[in-house]
């Protein structure tokens, strides 16, 4: 079952490099009392997440945070040390946006958002999408229907909707 707006976010524990290594991220801890922006892309380095998802965040950030967004989150099925390395290339992580990996696709299961794309050696990936999650519970969910696309889930729109 796809998670849907008003459905609490389930427990899971992420992974982000911290400065002695990888960390664990509890996400209910997280997302306490916060308002968070959520976005996940299919993987790190592939051209939509690389050009237009994740840059789409970088240039919104300050408008997320008039609106009372407390922080911005990437998720991706993807290694910590990878995820390291997608936020410094981009400039993600200069530009305050916590990345953070869900290596073993546990939370992107969880939330019925994963997928396969065999042809492109993605397995076990998450689907394109943003929410903004409030307290734990999803507030706005915009998910892509086509991975390779960016509209709906990009800065701007999770904007337009809040």
């Amino acid at each position: 079952m796809t998670i849907s707006a008003g459905d609490r976010l389930p427990d899971a524990t992420l992974v982000r490099m911290g400065d002695d290594g990888p960390e664990q991220v509890v996400l209910a801890d997280l997302l306490k009392g916060r308002k968070v922006a959520i976005f996940a892309v299919p993987g790190a380095f592939t051209p939509t997440c690389h050009s237009a998802h994740v840059p789409s965040f970088i240039r919104t950030r300050e408008q997320f945070a008039d609106k009372g967004v407390d922080e911005i989150v990437c998720i991706s099925v993807n290694d910590p040390f990878v995820m390291r390395a997608w936020g410094g290339a981009t400039g993600a992580t200069d530009a305050g946006i916590t990345m953070l990996s869900d290596a073993g696709s546990d939370f992107t299961r969880a939330i019925g958002m994963d997928f396969d794309a065999p042809p492109a050696g993605l397995m076990g990936r998450s689907k394109r999408y943003a929410m903004l999650a409030e307290d734990g519970k999803v507030a706005i969910l915009q998910a892509e229907e086509n991975p390779g696309q960016c509209e709906v889930s990009g800065g701007e729109a999770l904007l337009a909707a809040m």
